[in-house]
């Protein structure tokens, strides 16, 4: 069937933890199940937080032992993968039928990584992508991703893959998703600005794909019990701005703005031979007799046993 639903799910990370944050996700199966959604895509960090405006004690040349204490805190309430959290999502696709593409911390070693989790009603966790470049002082707390965990998988509405946040604006990132067929472009972010919404549209038409994005909501610092610095007591920390986007550009639903729920439309992935009729970037309108990618899949551990 090429119609199908997907959604975004516009919440954010609660102050409390990532057990209650968990929570409030699962709260939300009834919802999901109502609208028929196939596909379902969260924010960025969503389980372990963003933590826009700290400083983790840092500044150039030297740190602070209570930016130490911030940073063991925030590792505290990252996730393993697989662990007890991927388990309880794993359960929530089965039970919803919906494909779920959402933003974690993830615990690497005693790195941070930014990543990106896939599951499928079937068979659960079954896949992830790892940031690959943190954007400015998000490189403080987390690690880079590699080559190896650059997926698209298939998933109940079309072949899904994408990128998180700032990664977007990597046009070689781009062109090497788009050589694996995605068909819905999944972007989970905390970019709340005007302009994300524009580059959505321009990740949808240079592709001649869906896009779904989905960004986080959450209160002003002062609601937090965060400080940060000249920030407006009464504006939101971040205010959403989830949107989906048809593969000529065309906004198709939001961009929800200053509110949770559940952003939903109606997508037709026959729709996709229509757009690429007259722009394929890898196929008819590439040059590759002028231009090549070479894209390194392989796993770059930092000590390699042979």
């Amino acid at each position: 069937m090429p119609k199908s639903i997907v959604a975004a799910l516009q919440i954010g990370s609660l102050p409390s933890g990532k057990a209650d944050t968990l929570e409030q996700i699962l709260s939300y199966e009834d919802t999901i199940r109502a609208a028929g959604a196939q596909l379902v895509v969260m924010p960025e960090a969503l389980l372990g937080g963003y933590p826009k405006g700290e400083s983790f004690g840092t500044q150039l040349g030297y740190r602070l032992p209570e930016g130490r204490e911030a940073f063991a805190r925030y590792f505290a309430n990252a996730i393993d993968v697989p662990g007890a959290e991927t388990d309880a999502l794993a359960g929530l696709a089965a039970r919803t039928g919906a494909n779920l593409v959402l933003g974690v911390i993830e615990r690497g070693g005693n790195t941070l990584y930014c990543t990106v989790l896939y599951f499928c009603p079937q068979q659960g966790l079954v896949a992830k992508h790892r940031k690959l470049m943190p954007t400015g002082t998000e490189r403080l707390i987390w690690g880079k991703g590699d080559g190896s965990t650059l997926p698209v998988i298939e998933g109940a509405s079309g072949r899904i893959g994408g990128a998180v946040c700032w990664e977007n604006y990597m046009p070689l990132l781009r062109m090497a998703m788009y050589a694996k067929g995605v068909e819905i472009w999944c972007a989970p972010t905390v970019d709340e600005r005007e302009m994300w919404q524009v580059t959505m549209r321009h990740v949808a038409s240079e592709g001649r794909c869906f896009v779904v994005s989905a960004c986080q909501v959450q209160d002003s610092p002062a609601d937090l019990g965060r400080a940060v610095a000249n920030w407006p007591a009464e504006r939101p920390l971040i205010n959403g701005g989830s949107l989906i986007v048809g593969p000529l550009g065309e906004v198709l639903a939001g961009p929800m703005v200053a509110e949770r729920g559940l952003l939903v439309a109606q997508i037709d992935t026959d729709d996709l031979v229509r757009a690429r009729y007259d722009f394929d970037v890898v196929g008819h309108y590439a040059r590759p007799d002028v231009f090549e990618l070479t894209v390194d899949e392989r796993a770059k551990p930092g000590v390699r046993f042979i």
